[in-house]
């Protein structure tokens, strides 16, 4: 308690030589990189999608800040300052009054004391990812890297650790594309609840601790478009992100969001001998211009742009009533929803949400290393693959390609994804299950949809027997599975057509 007595002092000290700062009109207009993109949305039209974001399919996410401090999963640092809700109950019983204790004071509780990059780095490439994404901004306005200009960063205080300078390190050294997340530009509503009050109770009508003029630049809540264009342009400048996801759509259109991807295409060229070599995702409709991505959602076929899911195991933040109830996503689940992914064209973008020390519970650690021992099986079927002429089969499918639309997707054995190789010379069959009679039934192979010649399932040594048939490509299965999850076959063929109607 001391420790955080002192930090907590430190900030008020420091309140003086910043102030003017947190002032928009106090701000410099910084100039962007020159270079063929400009501030139009036309320009951007001319990015290409890099190959190796086309290649990678799998990128790990961890969500990890000061809302990870209470462990009570998302959005936590606004639901504290609701008044009667569960968050807020649980704030007043173990913080005290947001009146008095909010989301400042949680700053100097996140220490990451058990924090090692390089170690949680060797975990998420042995479950099979290609790239990492680290939280740089969340909604409650703190930077987490040593941020030129907003006091209220990792470096000045919480963990005093550069938290996106060493994630990126870790990831670079293990050959892993670094990314880097903002929830800012969307987001500066979130903290407005801070200045209210309580509207019942002993301490009805004495404001939040949002209404403090000494902490005005933390709980801002009007848009401030330069301010986030300097910090998006400063991280984008000290970390050189090979990937930069928005949350939500791109930021002050029309105004500083142009401006700063001018200035990230601009700069990744520059880094690039001239070539597109990073990536920008945001939730909004590509049309060639960025990344498209889809929190908890998927495409309903394939895309014929480049797109990504970003989605989680359980909670956005660590929760820790999750763990108790076992409610976390299988690895069979993840695996699936992969397969389907990529075989629509998409990436999926997976968040495993660290404790506030920095460290993983022991159910995160066992679904990543159920991923490690699938990926060497089969992950021949996934990385590095292209979309087949359809993207699979069976029941499991949705209408329409939207965020939040993954809930009611439940695979069977009937569902059946592919890819192909990049010369379309291999074709890769997924099945989601494994039939209960051993007999796996594709009918989009059936005998009218061209001759297999060859047929064999990753990670099992022996032949199959199989055979085309009217009705499909019928594979009697091995009695012992390859795996636990998902199980994928490699097939060669004659200029291979689908069965229509499946």
């Amino acid at each position: 308690m001391k420790r955080i007595r002192i930090e907590f002092s430190a900030l008020l000290l420091g309140l003086s030589l910043v102030a003017a700062v947190a002032q928009t009109n106090a701000l410099p207009r910084l100039p962007i990189t020159t270079g063929p993109f400009t501030p139009d949305r036309g320009s951007f039209k001319q990015y290409q999608c890099p190959e190796w974001f086309r290649d990678a399919k799998l990128g790990i996410w961890a969500v990890w800040g000061v809302s990870s401090v209470p462990m009570q999963g998302d959005w936590y640092s606004r639901r504290l300052y609701l008044e009667g809700s569960p968050d807020n109950q649980f704030h007043l019983a173990h913080y005290g009054h947001p009146s008095n204790f909010g989301v400042k004071n949680l700053v100097p509780l996140w220490k990451a004391e058990r924090w090692n990059p390089d170690q949680l780095m060797a975990l998420y490439q042995q479950a099979g990812a290609r790239y990492f994404f680290g939280l740089a901004v969340f909604c409650d306005n703190i930077d987490y890297w040593d941020s030129k200009y907003h006091r209220w960063n990792s470096v000045n205080m919480g963990p005093h650790r550069d938290i996106m300078g060493e994630w990126g390190q870790a990831a670079r050294k293990r050959g892993l594309r670094f990314g880097v997340s903002e929830h800012l530009g969307d987001w500066w509503c979130w903290l407005d609840v801070s200045k209210k009050a309580d509207t019942n109770g002993p301490l009805a009508g004495v404001s939040y601790d949002g209404n403090d003029p000494a902490f005005a630049d933390l709980y801002s809540t009007k848009p401030q478009p330069e301010n986030w264009l300097l910090r998006m342009n400063d991280l984008v400048d000290r970390y050189q992100p090979d990937l930069f996801y928005t949350d939500g759509k791109l930021p002050y259109a029309n105004e500083a969001g142009e401006r700063f991807l001018a200035h990230y295409y601009n700069q990744g060229r520059q880094w690039h001998d001239g070539k597109d070599e990073v990536v920008y995702n945001c939730k909004e409709t590509s049309q060639g211009r960025w990344v498209q991505d889809l929190e908890r959602g998927v495409m309903a076929g394939i895309n014929p742009e480049p797109w990504q899911t970003d989605t989680c195991i359980a909670d956005w933040h660590y929760k820790t009533d999750i763990l108790k109830n076992h409610t976390y996503r299988t690895t069979t689940m993840i695996l699936q929803m992969l397969a389907d992914i990529v075989s629509k064209n998409g990436n999926l973008l997976l968040n495993f949400p660290p404790r506030p020390d920095g460290t993983l519970d022991e159910d995160e650690l066992k679904i990543l290393s159920n991923m490690a021992a699938w990926m060497p099986l089969n992950g021949e079927a996934i990385f590095g693959t292209r979309p087949w002429k359809i993207y699979g089969e069976g029941p499991s499918k949705v209408k329409e390609g939207k965020h939040f639309n993954e809930k009611g997707l439940k695979y069977t054995a009937q569902d059946i994804r592919f890819t192909q190789s990049k010369d379309g010379k291999t074709l890769y069959a997924i099945a989601l299950d494994w039939p209960a009679d051993g007999k796996l039934m594709v009918k989009s192979l059936a005998s009218a949809a061209g001759k297999v010649i060859e047929l064999v399932m990753l990670g099992h040594a022996g032949k199959l027997d199989w055979k085309q048939t009217a009705d499909g490509l019928i594979v009697t299965l091995p009695p012992q599975k390859p795996g636990e999850n998902v199980f994928a076959m490699k097939i060669a063929g004659e200029n291979l057509q689908p069965v229509s109607g499946n």
